[in-house]
Protein backbone atom coordinates (compact mmCIF):
# COMPACT_ATOMS: atom_id res chain seq x y z
CA UNK A 1 0.00 0.00 0.00
CA UNK A 2 1.27 3.47 -0.88
CA UNK A 3 2.15 5.90 1.99
CA UNK A 4 -0.03 8.97 2.18
CA UNK A 5 2.12 11.20 0.90
CA UNK A 6 2.66 9.56 -2.65
CA UNK A 7 -1.08 10.60 -2.52
CA UNK A 8 -1.82 13.31 -1.55
CA UNK A 9 1.03 16.11 -0.39
CA UNK A 10 2.06 16.80 2.74
CA UNK A 11 1.15 20.42 2.75
CA UNK A 12 -2.31 19.81 1.44
CA UNK A 13 -2.35 18.16 4.65
CA UNK A 14 -1.14 19.98 6.99
CA UNK A 15 -3.45 22.78 6.03
CA UNK A 16 -6.17 20.99 7.10
CA UNK A 17 -4.90 21.14 10.71
CA UNK A 18 -3.90 24.71 10.79
CA UNK A 19 -6.78 27.21 12.76
CA UNK A 20 -10.04 27.15 11.37
CA UNK A 21 -9.52 30.82 10.37
CA UNK A 22 -6.30 29.59 8.56
CA UNK A 23 -7.56 25.94 7.09
CA UNK A 24 -8.44 24.44 4.39
CA UNK A 25 -10.93 21.80 4.23
CA UNK A 26 -9.82 17.83 2.53
CA UNK A 27 -8.20 18.11 -0.44
CA UNK A 28 -10.21 16.48 -3.49
CA UNK A 29 -7.99 13.38 -3.97
CA UNK A 30 -9.84 12.86 -0.92
CA UNK A 31 -13.06 12.30 -2.42
CA UNK A 32 -11.93 11.09 -6.08
CA UNK A 33 -8.87 9.16 -5.86
CA UNK A 34 -9.21 5.31 -5.90
CA UNK A 35 -5.34 5.50 -4.43
CA UNK A 36 -6.84 7.27 -1.69
CA UNK A 37 -9.45 5.03 -0.95
CA UNK A 38 -7.32 2.20 -0.09
CA UNK A 39 -5.40 3.90 2.64
CA UNK A 40 -8.57 5.05 3.56
CA UNK A 41 -10.35 1.70 4.12
CA UNK A 42 -7.76 0.42 5.64
CA UNK A 43 -7.27 3.23 8.21
CA UNK A 44 -10.40 4.47 8.85
CA UNK A 45 -12.84 1.47 8.48
CA UNK A 46 -10.38 -1.62 9.38
CA UNK A 47 -8.91 0.28 12.29
CA UNK A 48 -11.18 2.03 13.89
CA UNK A 49 -14.65 1.14 15.15
CA UNK A 50 -17.00 0.84 12.52
CA UNK A 51 -21.15 0.48 12.31
CA UNK A 52 -22.19 -2.35 9.53
CA UNK A 53 -25.88 -2.69 10.97
CA UNK A 54 -28.56 -3.00 13.67
CA UNK A 55 -29.07 -6.11 15.63
CA UNK A 56 -32.36 -5.83 15.10
CA UNK A 57 -32.57 -6.63 11.57
CA UNK A 58 -31.29 -9.68 12.72
CA UNK A 59 -33.71 -11.00 15.52
CA UNK A 60 -33.58 -14.53 15.29
CA UNK A 61 -31.30 -17.32 16.54
CA UNK A 62 -29.53 -18.29 13.13
CA UNK A 63 -30.59 -15.23 11.18
CA UNK A 64 -27.68 -14.45 9.24
CA UNK A 65 -26.70 -11.68 6.28
CA UNK A 66 -23.97 -11.15 4.24
CA UNK A 67 -22.44 -7.39 4.43
CA UNK A 68 -19.48 -6.02 2.47
CA UNK A 69 -17.39 -3.42 4.08
CA UNK A 70 -15.57 -1.69 0.97
CA UNK A 71 -15.22 -4.74 -0.44
CA UNK A 72 -14.31 -6.80 2.88
CA UNK A 73 -16.87 -9.97 2.78
CA UNK A 74 -18.44 -10.54 6.20
CA UNK A 75 -21.59 -12.45 7.68
CA UNK A 76 -23.38 -11.50 10.31
CA UNK A 77 -25.93 -13.97 12.61
CA UNK A 78 -27.15 -14.09 15.80
CA UNK A 79 -25.56 -17.57 17.24
CA UNK A 80 -26.98 -20.46 19.77
CA UNK A 81 -26.99 -18.12 22.30
CA UNK A 82 -28.23 -14.97 21.47
CA UNK A 83 -25.58 -12.99 20.93
CA UNK A 84 -24.92 -11.03 17.54
CA UNK A 85 -20.72 -11.89 15.97
CA UNK A 86 -19.24 -11.40 12.87
CA UNK A 87 -17.10 -13.41 10.89
CA UNK A 88 -14.85 -12.96 7.79
CA UNK A 89 -17.53 -14.37 4.66
CA UNK A 90 -14.89 -16.82 3.20
CA UNK A 91 -13.91 -20.36 3.62
CA UNK A 92 -10.81 -21.62 5.15
CA UNK A 93 -10.63 -24.18 2.82
CA UNK A 94 -10.31 -22.31 -1.10
CA UNK A 95 -11.60 -18.71 -0.20
CA UNK A 96 -15.43 -19.14 -1.58
CA UNK A 97 -18.05 -16.36 -0.10
CA UNK A 98 -20.07 -18.49 1.77
CA UNK A 99 -23.15 -16.47 2.32
CA UNK A 100 -24.60 -15.08 -0.40
CA UNK A 101 -27.79 -13.61 0.97
CA UNK A 102 -30.17 -13.23 3.73
CA UNK A 103 -31.16 -16.54 5.46
CA UNK A 104 -31.71 -18.19 8.29
CA UNK A 105 -29.10 -21.02 9.65
CA UNK A 106 -30.40 -23.80 10.93
CA UNK A 107 -27.30 -25.81 12.06
CA UNK A 108 -24.68 -24.99 9.81
CA UNK A 109 -22.65 -22.68 7.46
CA UNK A 110 -22.15 -25.34 4.59
CA UNK A 111 -19.47 -24.49 1.60
CA UNK A 112 -21.73 -25.37 -1.84
CA UNK A 113 -17.68 -25.85 -3.10
CA UNK A 114 -16.40 -28.65 -1.20
CA UNK A 115 -18.99 -29.28 1.46
CA UNK A 116 -17.10 -27.57 4.08
CA UNK A 117 -19.38 -26.65 6.81
CA UNK A 118 -19.70 -24.02 10.52
CA UNK A 119 -21.52 -24.04 13.41
CA UNK A 120 -23.03 -20.73 14.14
CA UNK A 121 -20.24 -20.30 16.42
CA UNK A 122 -17.44 -20.15 13.35
CA UNK A 123 -16.39 -23.80 14.13
CA UNK A 124 -15.53 -26.08 11.04
CA UNK A 125 -17.65 -29.09 12.02
CA UNK A 126 -17.48 -31.03 9.20
CA UNK A 127 -15.30 -31.88 6.38
CA UNK A 128 -16.26 -34.65 3.90
CA UNK A 129 -13.73 -36.67 2.12
CA UNK A 130 -10.57 -34.43 3.84
CA UNK A 131 -8.70 -37.60 3.96
CA UNK A 132 -9.76 -39.54 0.90
CA UNK A 133 -13.04 -41.45 -0.08
CA UNK A 134 -15.20 -41.19 3.08
CA UNK A 135 -12.31 -40.40 5.64
CA UNK A 136 -14.09 -36.99 7.06
CA UNK A 137 -10.85 -36.35 8.82
CA UNK A 138 -6.96 -36.67 7.74
CA UNK A 139 -3.70 -37.42 10.15
CA UNK A 140 -2.19 -33.96 11.21
CA UNK A 141 -5.14 -31.84 10.33
CA UNK A 142 -6.37 -29.68 13.40
CA UNK A 143 -10.26 -28.60 11.82
CA UNK A 144 -9.80 -26.13 15.00
CA UNK A 145 -7.19 -23.77 12.26
CA UNK A 146 -9.06 -23.55 9.86
CA UNK A 147 -12.74 -22.19 11.76
CA UNK A 148 -13.98 -18.89 10.24
CA UNK A 149 -12.17 -15.94 11.05
CA UNK A 150 -14.30 -13.50 13.67
CA UNK A 151 -14.19 -9.75 13.79
CA UNK A 152 -13.93 -8.15 17.22
CA UNK A 153 -17.65 -6.99 17.41
CA UNK A 154 -19.90 -4.40 20.16
CA UNK A 155 -23.80 -4.07 20.01
CA UNK A 156 -24.29 -0.49 21.33
CA UNK A 157 -27.60 1.30 20.98
CA UNK A 158 -28.51 -1.53 18.66
CA UNK A 159 -25.78 -0.81 16.32
CA UNK A 160 -23.24 -3.51 15.56
CA UNK A 161 -20.01 -1.99 15.39
CA UNK A 162 -16.86 -3.75 14.32
CA UNK A 163 -13.04 -3.56 14.79
CA UNK A 164 -11.60 -5.52 11.64
CA UNK A 165 -8.30 -5.03 12.34
CA UNK A 166 -8.32 -5.40 16.39
CA UNK A 167 -6.32 -2.37 16.57
CA UNK A 168 -8.75 0.00 18.02
CA UNK A 169 -8.76 0.07 21.66
CA UNK A 170 -11.92 -1.53 24.11
CA UNK A 171 -15.18 -0.17 22.83
CA UNK A 172 -16.16 1.29 26.57
CA UNK A 173 -12.71 3.05 26.58
CA UNK A 174 -13.98 4.21 22.83
CA UNK A 175 -17.48 5.22 23.78
CA UNK A 176 -17.15 6.63 26.76
CA UNK A 177 -16.65 10.07 26.17
CA UNK A 178 -19.66 10.24 24.29
CA UNK A 179 -21.39 8.36 26.30
CA UNK A 180 -20.67 10.09 29.55
CA UNK A 181 -21.89 13.19 27.64
CA UNK A 182 -25.18 12.26 27.08
CA UNK A 183 -25.51 10.90 31.31
CA UNK A 184 -26.48 14.38 32.29
CA UNK A 185 -29.80 14.12 30.22
CA UNK A 186 -29.49 10.34 28.82
CA UNK A 187 -28.62 8.00 31.68
CA UNK A 188 -27.23 4.59 30.46
CA UNK A 189 -30.14 3.04 32.38
CA UNK A 190 -32.37 4.66 30.17
CA UNK A 191 -30.69 3.26 26.85
CA UNK A 192 -31.70 0.05 27.31
CA UNK A 193 -35.48 1.34 27.12
CA UNK A 194 -35.20 1.95 23.20
CA UNK A 195 -37.12 -0.30 21.05
CA UNK A 196 -37.14 -0.85 17.65
CA UNK A 197 -40.68 -0.32 15.45
CA UNK A 198 -41.69 -2.78 13.01
CA UNK A 199 -43.05 -0.09 10.94
CA UNK A 200 -42.22 3.69 10.16
CA UNK A 201 -38.59 2.81 11.76
CA UNK A 202 -36.36 2.24 8.32
CA UNK A 203 -35.77 3.98 5.50
CA UNK A 204 -32.52 3.87 2.79
CA UNK A 205 -31.15 6.55 0.48
CA UNK A 206 -29.11 6.46 -2.35
CA UNK A 207 -26.63 9.15 -2.02
CA UNK A 208 -23.78 9.43 -5.15
CA UNK A 209 -21.30 10.72 -3.33
CA UNK A 210 -18.59 10.08 -0.90
CA UNK A 211 -19.59 9.18 2.25
CA UNK A 212 -17.50 11.77 4.06
CA UNK A 213 -20.32 14.59 2.44
CA UNK A 214 -22.98 13.50 4.87
CA UNK A 215 -20.87 13.41 7.59
CA UNK A 216 -19.73 16.81 6.67
CA UNK A 217 -23.00 18.25 6.58
CA UNK A 218 -24.79 16.41 9.47
CA UNK A 219 -22.03 18.42 11.82
CA UNK A 220 -23.27 22.07 11.43
CA UNK A 221 -26.50 23.74 11.05
CA UNK A 222 -25.02 27.02 8.95
CA UNK A 223 -27.14 25.39 6.59
CA UNK A 224 -30.43 25.42 7.92
CA UNK A 225 -32.20 28.29 6.31
CA UNK A 226 -31.67 27.49 3.02
CA UNK A 227 -31.72 23.75 2.59
CA UNK A 228 -34.21 22.85 5.08
CA UNK A 229 -36.34 26.06 5.50
CA UNK A 230 -39.30 23.73 7.26
CA UNK A 231 -36.82 22.90 10.06
CA UNK A 232 -35.99 26.53 9.68
CA UNK A 233 -39.40 27.50 10.58
CA UNK A 234 -39.08 26.44 14.69
CA UNK A 235 -35.60 25.35 14.94
CA UNK A 236 -33.42 28.02 13.51
CA UNK A 237 -29.21 28.64 13.46
CA UNK A 238 -29.17 30.80 16.47
CA UNK A 239 -31.45 27.91 18.60
CA UNK A 240 -28.17 25.42 17.93
CA UNK A 241 -25.12 24.93 19.82
CA UNK A 242 -22.27 23.18 18.24
CA UNK A 243 -20.68 19.81 20.06
CA UNK A 244 -16.48 19.25 19.52
CA UNK A 245 -16.02 15.69 21.52
CA UNK A 246 -12.39 15.20 22.83
CA UNK A 247 -10.84 13.10 22.40
CA UNK A 248 -11.76 14.04 18.96
CA UNK A 249 -14.01 11.12 17.73
CA UNK A 250 -17.62 12.77 17.37
CA UNK A 251 -18.69 15.83 16.68
CA UNK A 252 -22.12 17.83 16.08
CA UNK A 253 -25.13 20.11 16.93
CA UNK A 254 -27.59 20.79 19.57
CA UNK A 255 -31.10 22.45 19.35
CA UNK A 256 -32.68 23.84 22.56
CA UNK A 257 -36.14 24.14 20.83
CA UNK A 258 -37.12 20.58 20.54
CA UNK A 259 -40.49 20.54 20.86
CA UNK A 260 -42.60 17.73 18.58
CA UNK A 261 -46.23 19.24 17.74
CA UNK A 262 -48.02 16.17 16.32
CA UNK A 263 -51.61 16.31 14.48
CA UNK A 264 -54.17 14.51 16.91
CA UNK A 265 -52.09 16.51 19.77
CA UNK A 266 -51.12 12.91 21.28
CA UNK A 267 -47.18 12.50 21.80
CA UNK A 268 -44.99 9.85 22.56
CA UNK A 269 -43.70 8.70 26.37
CA UNK A 270 -40.28 9.97 26.95
CA UNK A 271 -37.55 8.48 28.65
CA UNK A 272 -38.24 8.49 32.89
CA UNK A 273 -35.49 10.26 33.68
CA UNK A 274 -34.75 13.18 31.03
CA UNK A 275 -34.44 16.74 32.92
CA UNK A 276 -37.26 18.49 33.04
CA UNK A 277 -35.55 21.35 32.30
CA UNK A 278 -33.76 19.80 29.76
CA UNK A 279 -36.96 18.62 27.62
CA UNK A 280 -36.16 21.04 24.43
CA UNK A 281 -32.32 19.82 24.10
CA UNK A 282 -31.66 17.29 21.54
CA UNK A 283 -28.54 16.24 20.06
CA UNK A 284 -27.15 15.52 16.70
CA UNK A 285 -23.80 13.85 16.96
CA UNK A 286 -21.71 12.03 14.21
CA UNK A 287 -19.49 9.46 15.56
CA UNK A 288 -16.83 8.91 13.27
CA UNK A 289 -16.46 7.53 10.79
CA UNK A 290 -19.89 6.48 10.06
CA UNK A 291 -22.76 7.13 11.93
CA UNK A 292 -24.94 9.87 12.58
CA UNK A 293 -26.89 9.95 15.61
CA UNK A 294 -30.12 11.82 17.06
CA UNK A 295 -31.37 11.40 20.60
CA UNK A 296 -34.59 13.85 22.15
CA UNK A 297 -36.45 12.87 24.94
CA UNK A 298 -38.99 10.64 23.29
CA UNK A 299 -37.09 8.78 20.32
CA UNK A 300 -33.79 8.33 19.24
CA UNK A 301 -32.36 7.55 15.91
CA UNK A 302 -29.04 6.03 14.27
CA UNK A 303 -28.34 7.03 10.86
CA UNK A 304 -25.26 5.39 9.66
CA UNK A 305 -23.35 5.45 6.53
CA UNK A 306 -22.61 2.17 4.04
CA UNK A 307 -19.85 3.55 1.53
CA UNK A 308 -20.22 1.44 -1.75
CA UNK A 309 -17.24 3.04 -3.78
CA UNK A 310 -15.57 6.71 -3.73
CA UNK A 311 -18.47 8.49 -4.45
CA UNK A 312 -21.62 6.02 -3.89
CA UNK A 313 -22.99 5.88 -0.91
CA UNK A 314 -25.82 4.20 1.09
CA UNK A 315 -27.94 5.88 4.10
CA UNK A 316 -29.46 3.52 6.55
CA UNK A 317 -32.15 5.48 8.96
CA UNK A 318 -32.86 3.17 11.93
CA UNK A 319 -35.86 4.98 14.27
CA UNK A 320 -36.72 4.14 17.86
CA UNK A 321 -38.37 4.73 20.66
CA UNK A 322 -39.15 4.73 24.33
CA UNK A 323 -40.54 1.02 25.25
CA UNK A 324 -42.53 -1.58 22.95
CA UNK A 325 -45.59 0.17 23.16
CA UNK A 326 -44.80 3.45 21.81
CA UNK A 327 -42.32 1.47 19.00
CA UNK A 328 -45.42 -0.91 17.58
CA UNK A 329 -48.71 -0.05 19.45
CA UNK A 330 -51.63 0.64 17.05
CA UNK A 331 -51.82 3.93 19.75
CA UNK A 332 -49.34 5.24 18.34
CA UNK A 333 -48.90 4.10 14.66
CA UNK A 334 -49.86 7.94 13.98
CA UNK A 335 -47.25 9.69 15.15
CA UNK A 336 -44.89 6.63 14.14
CA UNK A 337 -45.42 7.77 10.67
CA UNK A 338 -45.53 11.75 11.20
CA UNK A 339 -42.09 11.13 12.61
CA UNK A 340 -40.89 8.82 9.85
CA UNK A 341 -42.59 11.46 7.42
CA UNK A 342 -40.50 14.27 9.42
CA UNK A 343 -37.00 12.93 9.01
CA UNK A 344 -37.55 11.09 5.82
CA UNK A 345 -38.04 14.81 4.34
CA UNK A 346 -35.27 16.70 6.33
CA UNK A 347 -32.76 13.81 5.23
CA UNK A 348 -33.65 13.84 2.06
CA UNK A 349 -32.72 17.81 1.43
CA UNK A 350 -29.61 16.73 1.98
CA UNK A 351 -29.30 14.62 -1.00
CA UNK A 352 -29.15 17.28 -3.50
CA UNK A 353 -26.52 19.45 -1.48
CA UNK A 354 -23.47 16.43 -0.80
CA UNK A 355 -23.91 15.11 -4.37
CA UNK A 356 -23.66 18.85 -5.71
CA UNK A 357 -20.44 18.89 -3.38
CA UNK A 358 -19.15 15.93 -5.04
CA UNK A 359 -19.47 17.16 -8.38
CA UNK A 360 -17.64 20.50 -7.05
CA UNK A 361 -14.84 18.40 -6.36
CA UNK A 362 -14.19 17.67 -9.79
CA UNK A 363 -12.73 21.23 -10.04
CA UNK A 364 -8.85 21.57 -10.09
CA UNK A 365 -9.08 24.74 -8.34
CA UNK A 366 -10.74 24.05 -5.67
CA UNK A 367 -8.24 24.08 -2.84
CA UNK A 368 -10.68 21.64 -0.18
CA UNK A 369 -12.23 25.40 0.68
CA UNK A 370 -12.22 27.72 3.28
CA UNK A 371 -14.25 27.40 6.57
CA UNK A 372 -16.42 29.97 8.59
CA UNK A 373 -14.59 30.24 11.92
CA UNK A 374 -18.01 30.76 14.11
CA UNK A 375 -20.10 28.24 12.08
CA UNK A 376 -18.09 25.11 10.66
CA UNK A 377 -15.79 24.23 13.77
CA UNK A 378 -17.21 20.58 13.98
CA UNK A 379 -16.85 20.14 10.63
CA UNK A 380 -13.18 21.25 10.76
CA UNK A 381 -13.43 19.19 13.56
CA UNK A 382 -14.54 15.88 11.43
CA UNK A 383 -11.39 16.69 8.91
CA UNK A 384 -8.90 17.01 11.29
CA UNK A 385 -9.85 13.21 12.96
CA UNK A 386 -9.48 12.06 8.88
CA UNK A 387 -6.36 13.62 8.44
CA UNK A 388 -4.84 12.61 12.13
CA UNK A 389 -5.71 9.26 11.10
CA UNK A 390 -4.38 8.59 7.39
CA UNK A 391 -1.56 10.32 8.27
Amino acid sequence: MKSIYDVISKEKLNAVSQPIEKAHGLPNECYLNEEYLTIERKKLFEDKWVVIGVASSIPNIGDAKPFELLGIPLIILRDKNNNIRVFHNVCSHRGYKLLQKKCNIKNVIRCPYHSWSYGLDGNLSATPHLGGMNKHDADGFDKSKSNLKEVRTYVWLDMIMVNISGNAEDFKTYIKPLSDRWEKFWPEKDRNLISYSKDYSYFLLKARCNWKFAIENYCESYHLPWVHPGLNSYSRIDDHYHIQGLPNRFAGQGTVVYNPKFKGGKLFPCFPNWPRDKEKIAEYVALFPNVMLGIHKDHYYAYWLEPISLTYTLEHMEIYYVGNEAANSKEYKSLREQNFKQWHSVQSEDLNIIEGMQDGRKSPIYNGGNFSPIMDNPTHHFHKWVVENIT
